[in-house]
């Protein structure tokens, strides 16, 4: 049986969770300003927007190889190490922008970028899991943790539209990330991580086999589905509100050019809301209603035309904001602790096909139609489905039994919460 890591006061506990928010902070800076480097980008080497979107695809496609191939790593080599390894490699590329002028290289900073990104988050998940005290204390610190990632996606983008505006290159965000990481790759050193538990076998299913062996488990399975729906109407906002609101001239009309802006800010306030909210409902109740409401508010702004949609598509930030941290931590304390590397890792690299091919079949649509308004009702459908999911999830409990046992083995002290 898992027993309680030992030695874990309060003040490492502590420390250890800052480490986690800045490093999700610090990676949301880079990723979640690509629509604000991509015009930049478009400008500089001449290119059209198919091409420039590698700037988007090559860090998802680099973390999601990492997340299915190396999530292992945090089982294997440990939490310590794994992030070690996979901030070294983010840190490096990061600042490795400095030295390139050519598109292709920045290109393949990115994707190693996203290989080190992949590699550090399956640590730093598997590591929220052993500082938690119970299954519903994982969901609200990942909440917590998703409010710092929040942070970061307003500061990313805050940061290159300053720089461009004092006539700077759009470099500095990558350039901030690698001294940022430098202070974490100390931080990490130094300090003091729980022992993980290690049941026997632990060691031989850490490998990518194990992962890709989870994809038979049906709890795997909804989880991913879950995310892969959720990637999928979260994109519509953050990729294509700003090309659907392109020309808009009506009444608010100033609004729509901080859609995305609005939503974020709205998406990071939901989150540490959603906190204090997991923190007394269950996940099943917080995951149904925040999805019910992210899917009326997105038929009210196909229904509403461009006029109501300035106002209820940054609104379902506010819902949407519970709904990944919430799905991603509970299908992580679905598996023994010494697997959560591995299961992060899966569940990661679903997050990644959702942010790829769930914009990619919006752009076609688009293209196909000669409307930019399918892209939202795309992500309407994605979000209906999700809430479907989610009322057979709270009607049905199927994971109830598992997280009851997860919670007696995992953290025996405490029981379920």
């Amino acid at each position: 049986m898992a027993m309680m890591p030992k030695g874990q006061g309060t003040g490492s506990t502590a420390f250890l969770k800052a480490l986690i928010f800045l490093m999700f902070a610090c990676f949301a800076m880079t990723t979640d300003s690509v629509g604000t480097v991509i015009p930049q980008i478009i400008a500089e080497f001449g290119l059209g927007m198919t091409a420039a979107g590698a700037f988007h695809y090559a860090t998802m496609a680099g973390i999601g190889i990492a997340a299915i191939m190396l999530g292992f790593l945090a089982d294997r080599i440990g939490r310590r190490w794994s992030i070690l390894i996979g901030l070294a490699l983010f840190g490096v590329t990061s600042a490795l922008f400095a030295a390139g002028h050519a598109f292709g290289f920045f290109v393949a900073l990115l994707f190693l970028s996203g290989l080190g990104i992949g590699i550090f988050k399956a640590g730093a998940l598997a590591l929220i899991g052993d500082i938690s005290h119970s299954t519903r204390e994982h969901a609200a610190t990942m909440n917590l943790v998703e409010g710092f990632f929040g942070v970061g996606a307003i500061v990313g983008p805050a940061i290159v539209a300053l720089s461009l505006q004092s006539g700077a290159s759009w470099k500095w965000v990558y350039l901030i990330a690698a001294g940022l990481c430098l202070l974490l790759v100390a931080g990490t050193l130094l300090a003091p991580f729980p022992p993980a538990a290690r049941p026997a076998g632990a060691t031989a299913a850490a490998d990518p086999r194990a992962a890709i062996r989870m994809l038979r488990d049906p709890a795997a399975l909804f989880f991913a589905a879950a995310l892969v729906l959720y990637v999928g109407a979260e994109a519509a906002i953050y990729v294509w509100a700003p090309t659907y609101f392109a020309g808009f001239t009506g009444a608010n009309a100033w609004l729509a050019a901080y859609v995305v802006s609005v939503f974020f800010i709205l998406r990071a306030i939901g989150r540490f809301f959603g906190a204090w909210l997991l923190a007394r409902w269950d996940w099943t109740r917080v995951v149904l209603l925040c999805s019910t409401a992210m899917a009326l508010l997105f038929w009210v702004a196909i229904a509403g035309g461009r006029p109501v949609a300035v106002f209820a598509l940054p609104a379902t930030g506010l819902f949407m904001s519970v709904l990944y941290p919430t799905i991603n931590s509970t299908g992580i304390s679905c598996f023994a602790r010494a697997r959560h590397g591995s299961i992060a890792g899966v569940l990661l690299f679903f997050t990644c096909i959702g942010a790829v091919a769930a914009p990619l079949a919006m752009g076609a649509a688009g293209d196909l139609l000669g409307n930019s308004g399918s892209s939202i009702v795309l992500g309407g459908c994605f979000a209906t489905l999700l809430a479907a999911l989610s009322l057979w999830n709270w009607l049905r409990q199927p994971m109830a039994r598992r997280l009851a046992e997860r919670n007696s083995a995992d953290y025996p002290r405490q029981g379920a919460r």
